[in-house]
């Protein structure tokens, strides 16, 4: 199992997300996060995947949950730990690898995202700890999934 991030923030009916520009998942809007460097903690990783990807200093954030994706042919599954930023320093700046924009969050691009975030997203903005799994055919086909709040 490979450890990644997922950090989102959220204020004002808003929501930050970023249009990745090349890699893994280029051409949709996410949230920011990536992989976990060695002897680097889950939030050590968060804080500075957020601040490369954004240009947002994290000061204080809450983990909301995980979700393990699997791809079919793929025998690595992937661990999102996802994280709600609660404050922060800074405004968001389009690097090499993202380009962030605010959207209402009625506006979500969920076309124009992961399909496994539709599923997730809501319980994320209405403050629901949750925990999940998702397995893809591809990278755009959803087979099954698991998803549910936890305490």
């Amino acid at each position: 199992m490979k450890d990644l991030t997922l950090g989102l923030l959220s204020e004002n009916g808003k929501i930050l997300l970023g249009m990745k520009k090349r890699g893994f998942g280029e051409g949709r809007w996410n949230g920011f996060g990536g992989k976990v460097k060695e002897n680097e903690t889950i939030e050590e990783a968060m804080i500075r995947e957020y601040f490369e990807e954004s240009g947002i200093n994290v000061l204080e954030y809450e983990k909301m949950g995980f979700i393990d994706f699997e791809f079919k042919d793929d025998p690595n599954i992937l661990r999102v730990h996802i994280y709600k930023i609660l404050e922060y320093s800074g405004e968001p700046v389009e690097g090499e690898e993202m380009r962030p924009q605010w959207f209402e969050i009625g506006e979500i691009p969920y076309n124009q995202m992961w399909p496994d975030d539709r599923l997730w997203m809501p319980m994320f903005l209405d403050g629901k700890k949750f925990q999940g799994k998702v397995y893809f055919r591809n990278h755009n086909e959803i087979i099954d999934y698991k998803l549910e709040e936890v305490a």
